[in-house]
């Protein structure tokens, strides 16, 4: 239904975890190279648990070629520095949430080229640096599914 699309991401549990919820959800990992661990790390094995043969993921090189290889309708950049909330889209089958990495996030140049109106933020207490990466990916696509009225889930 969604694609998640994490940028270069660095801590393994995190994207297990991630991994775990696309497999239990039907919706597509993709990741961005470089990675900041090799996929059989053994952390990631952990938090992922047996779903990485569920998981319908793909790696890439580049976020160009990530973004080729996806028919999708939008793109949607969770940053802390939007200042549109998350709550505030109708989220449709096939559009894309792109995280960037957990000390990094979003490069300028990514950020760049998705819209104004199409960055979007987690709302949190002010002067809070950020929230979990795994946490926001599960916050956020569950309020798209929510809105597809959890469309082929039981």
């Amino acid at each position: 239904m969604f694609h998640i699309i994490l940028y270069n991401p660095e801590i393994p549990p995190n994207t297990g975890n991630i991994m775990r919820l696309a497999a239990n959800t039907g919706i597509k990992l993709h990741l961005i190279k470089p990675l900041g661990f090799i996929l059989n790390d053994k952390s990631l094995q952990r938090a992922g648990l047996d779903y990485k043969k569920d998981a319908d993921f793909f790696l890439h090189d580049s976020f160009d070629l990530c973004l080729k290889s996806i028919k999708f309708n939008e793109i949607y950049a969770f940053t802390k520095f939007a200042k549109k909330t998350f709550t505030n889209v109708q989220f449709k089958k096939n559009d894309c949430f792109l995280f960037g990495s957990e000390t990094s996030g979003l490069p300028e140049n990514v950020l760049e080229i998705i819209k104004d109106s199409n960055k979007l933020r987690i709302p949190m207490i002010p002067n809070s640096r950020s929230l979990n990466l795994s946490n926001s990916v599960a916050i956020a696509i569950y309020e798209g599914l929510r809105q597809n009225k959890f469309e082929n889930l039981v």
